[in-house]
């Protein structure tokens, strides 16, 4: 199902790998000297990862798969575009930081991965490109260990409704509910490159927090914390305004509304 869809998706990523390797948003030159690409929020909520094995799903080129091993993680990236594959490979071996690189789809990864996991790890920007979160969730729970821990750190469904075509204030008239893929052409890639694209169409879907929720209770996790939080991971709207820690938010008397939301589910014991 959506096959299409995700191979479109798939050779996008290709070709964004090498664009996203040299903006300034990846910053892969401080991640060079030491710099880490988590962020204050997902570091704090998962704690210690020290000698701990961790999955992460869509791991691009392993920026945050990376910055989890350098915080002492034993960590295992997986993403479907070759090119990111290569691309997280050549960093681990370059930077001597330890770290396995497996190239699959997400839906695919019980056919070419056979263990359990302590820690099964997703980021921001992540689930807006699959189509089945009820699959994802089973795919989850068939990778952890008898008590082990999902966590999830995602940009809150809310921020799709905002129109940042209105730069003066928050106007909300985007879709929350998912209605099947929606189809988006763009010169360029998301970041702060204007280089321009050979694969311009990418396909998304929109997942509202009762989705997630419910596809994550349906695999036998149990949810021990849901939170949610003004801090977001991008510049969701022009009014917003990037903290030093790296965080985005919308100053005070603007807009109150959720930019991220987090969960953590354990494995049954």
């Amino acid at each position: 199902m959506f096959e299409k869809e995700m191979t479109v998706n798939r050779r996008w990523w290709d070709g964004v790998t090498p664009v996203h390797f040299r903006s300034r948003s990846y910053d892969v030159d401080g991640f060079r000297r030491g710099a880490s690409s988590l962020l204050p929020m997902e570091v704090s909520e998962l704690g210690d990862v020290s000698g701990k094995s961790l999955l992460h799903l869509q791991c691009h080129f392993g920026l945050d798969t990376l910055s989890w091993a350098r915080r002492g993680a034993i960590v295992t990236g997986i993403d479907f575009s070759q090119e990111a594959i290569s691309t997280a490979r050549g960093l681990s071996d370059h930077l001597g930081v330890p770290g396995r690189f497996i190239e699959s789809n997400l839906y695919s990864l019980p056919d070419v991965l056979d263990e359990k996991f302590d820690i099964v790890y997703t980021g921001y920007g992540a689930i807006c490109w699959l189509p089945d979160l009820k699959r994802w969730a089973e795919i989850i729970a068939r990778f952890l260990r008898p008590g082990g821990i999902f966590y999830i750190v995602e940009g809150h469904p809310m921020t799709n409704l905002i129109n940042d075509e209105i730069a003066d204030r928050v106007d909300l008239t985007g879709r929350y509910f998912n209605h099947g893929p929606v189809r988006y052409e763009s010169p360029n890639t998301y970041t702060d490159s204007e280089e321009p694209l050979r694969e311009r169409v990418t396909y998304a879907w929109e997942h509202p927090l009762s989705d997630v929720v419910n596809s994550v209770i349906s695999a036998g996790l149990r949810i021990e914390r849901l939170n949610e939080s003004r801090l977001g991971f991008f510049k969701a709207h022009p009014l917003t305004r990037r903290r030093e820690d790296g965080h985005w938010e919308f100053p005070d008397g603007i807009s109150d509304m959720p930019l991220t939301f987090s969960l953590l589910a354990r494995s049954p014991d």
